[in-house]
């Protein structure tokens, strides 16, 4: 009952969501952060963490089963209609399959919370820090390759800026664990890896014709995501980059009082609807 449902009518976008995205898991645990509801945040943390544990120093897929399982083999069913006779019906997710390097740094920025927050039962220790620098030396290795992206093109990989930030924030947190630790030698080694890939984003993703931050490497289109600069920690709220790239977002991709991920055609042509929470994205950064 509750898959497929289209995201428009008849646009063939019709996924199965029923699973767990890493990304998703750090803003549901910023969310739970910030309303206090630390039970559920350090449960949904064992859940993060039992992933990266359990993962064997392979890389981290997109999206898990909330068992922890990773096979999401996608099949379309065919004998059922879907909603209101809109089909495809899907069952799984070929998502599993891609390669979304922003992962990484989601994991870290969810775990983080274990080694800062002095309201949760369980603390990080030397043992969790060492079985996330696997993520951050993982980070390192492919915050300059191409990928799927976040909004997980299905026939494209290009160098996205947003996984190459979130790259740089799973260092960047994990110099702050070492200090945390009191560990400068490894605190000093994630923040010159974080400076590197500093170096990459502001060099080759900031377009200087379009004066503003850019999706991808040397492109000059736009995703929302890119209004989460200064939530993540990259650029200041005052950093006049951030102002005009949120500026050049509210011209291409605002539309009435909703913000689109993106406009340029993907898998199945023109985007035709708004994602909400990037309407929610521009809000914040208005208020920044």
């Amino acid at each position: 009952m509750t898959t497929s449902i289209p995201e428009s009518p008849r646009s063939q976008r019709n996924w199965d969501y029923r699973y767990c995205w890493l990304r998703d898991g750090y803003f549901v645990v910023d969310a739970l952060n910030r309303l206090g509801a630390t039970e559920t945040m350090e449960g949904y943390l064992r859940y993060i963490v039992g992933i990266v544990a359990g993962g064997g120093g392979a890389p981290l897929q997109p999206v898990y089963r909330i068992n922890g399982d990773y096979a999401l083999g996608e099949e379309v069913v065919r004998s059922l209609p879907g909603y209101r006779g809109m089909g495809p019906v899907r069952i799984g997710n070929d998502a599993y399959r891609q390669v979304q390097h922003d992962v990484y740094g989601s994991a870290v920025l969810a775990s983080m919370h274990i080694f800062f927050d002095e309201r949760l039962v369980t603390g990080g220790d030397a043992a969790l820090f060492e079985r996330l620098e696997g993520l951050g030396r993982r980070a390192v290795e492919v915050y300059d390759q191409p990928d799927a992206g976040l909004w997980e093109l299905r026939q494209s990989m290009r160098v996205h800026t947003f996984s190459s930030v979130m790259c740089w924030a799973a260092c960047d947190r994990l110099a702050r664990i070492a200090v945390r630790l009191g560990n400068a030698e490894r605190a000093l080694a994630w923040r010159n890896d974080a400076e590197r890939i500093r170096r990459l984003v502001e060099e080759r993703c900031w377009s200087k014709a379009r004066r503003c931050f850019v999706a991808t490497t040397d492109g000059e289109s736009l995703d929302a995501s890119l209004l989460l600069l200064v939530d993540l920690g990259f650029l200041a709220p005052t950093d006049p980059r951030f102002a005009q790239t949120v500026h050049a977002i509210e011209g291409e991709l605002k539309r009435g009082d909703f913000v689109f991920r993106y406009v340029e055609p993907d898998d199945f042509g023109v985007p035709a609807n708004a994602f909400l929470v990037c309407s929610f994205w521009y809000a914040n950064a208005l208020a920044a």
